[in-house]
């Protein structure tokens, strides 16, 4: 075979090869493309069931804009008159949410800071992965724990006349339990990306290491730290089979964690669960419901993304 012809050869089987490339990155593009739009379409299509079912809700006779946004009493299935404010259902998710970034937040943070600081490399290789099975536990798992273990604990704690049967302190616990792996993960993979020279620098000086750990790496980390809390946040107003099973179904307004009280996930749980017709108030009020939580969790996400934004500049 002479040389021009073999040149000629593996000039074609490149040109080949390239034209195989070419297509076959061509069709990957196309593929991550069309997965793009998918979900974007989905998110869109959310968006539009809810708000035309919100607005099918108060074209309801029983229903008003007002009452809706500014009620503060909520009893669409008792006989005679139906009221429809939304605030005892945000007043039981607030509070849920509360008890469980009491507990999530500062347990999680220290957690991290023991991991990421202090803990030697094979303990930490051992406790992290025991932690984070606590997020892979069912959520009515944790809504039969507070309902048969958390409650009885707080009745024989606090008296039995004290605490009620179903209330927002134990789904509060539950739900801070679940999402306790949340803020412990990321806090600890963000306190570990604080470079060691921040570390070396601040024990030159002479700090100790737990001045090193509050006042030099959690600063460092605190992009990361907090969008770990407000995960957890968005995560504890979401949540549903804990505060259906736990909190009760008596949507009132309270402050007291001891009172029986129901969210806006635990209202949905409950209507759809139950016999409410497909056309009838009750069960469009569920997208009402729903459409008032999307526009609370994207709040947060929005607001979270400033304050991150924020302490980004000031650290990086």
């Amino acid at each position: 075979m002479s040389r021009p012809f073999r040149r000629d050869l593996l000039s074609a089987g490149r040109a080949r090869n390239h034209a195989w490339a070419y297509r076959t990155e061509s069709l990957i593009t196309a593929l991550l493309i069309l997965l793009a739009a998918f979900s974007i379409f989905t998110t869109f299509a959310i968006i539009a069931v809810l708000l035309a079912e919100t607005y099918r809700f108060f074209l309801m006779p029983d229903v008003t804009v007002g009452e809706f946004f500014f009620s503060g009493k909520w009893s669409p299935l008792l006989g005679g008159e139906k009221h429809f404010g939304i605030w005892p259902l945000m007043c039981g998710t607030f509070l849920v949410t509360a008890v469980s970034a009491v507990l999530a937040l500062p347990v999680g943070l220290v957690t991290a800071v023991y991991l990421s600081e202090y803990a030697p490399a094979k303990l930490r290789a051992v406790l992290k992965p025991v932690l984070e099975i606590l997020a892979g536990i069912p959520t009515v798992v944790y809504g039969f724990f507070a309902l048969t273990v958390i409650t009885p604990a707080l009745k024989g704690l606090l008296g039995d006349q004290s605490v009620e049967g179903y209330n927002a302190l134990s789904a509060g616990l539950a739900v801070g339990i679940m999402t306790l792996p949340i803020v412990c993960s990321l806090s600890e993979d963000a306190l570990q990306a604080v470079p060691r020279a921040l570390r070396e620098g601040a024990f030159a000086t002479g700090a100790t290491k737990f001045d090193v750990s509050v006042k030099v790496v959690i600063p460092a980390a605190l992009s990361g730290i907090i969008a770990s809390y407000l995960l957890a946040i968005a995560r504890a107003v979401g949540e549903t089979m804990i505060v259906a099973l736990a909190a009760g179904g008596l949507a009132q307004l309270t402050a007291n964690p001891l009172n029986q009280v129901q969210t806006m996930t635990g209202w949905m749980v409950q209507i759809f669960l139950g016999d409410a017709p497909a056309d009838g108030v009750e069960y469009t009020s569920c997208y009402a419901v729903g459409a008032v939580l999307f526009v609370l969790t994207f709040a947060i996400t929005v607001i979270g993304n400033r304050v991150l934004a924020r302490f980004r500049e000031e650290y990086d």
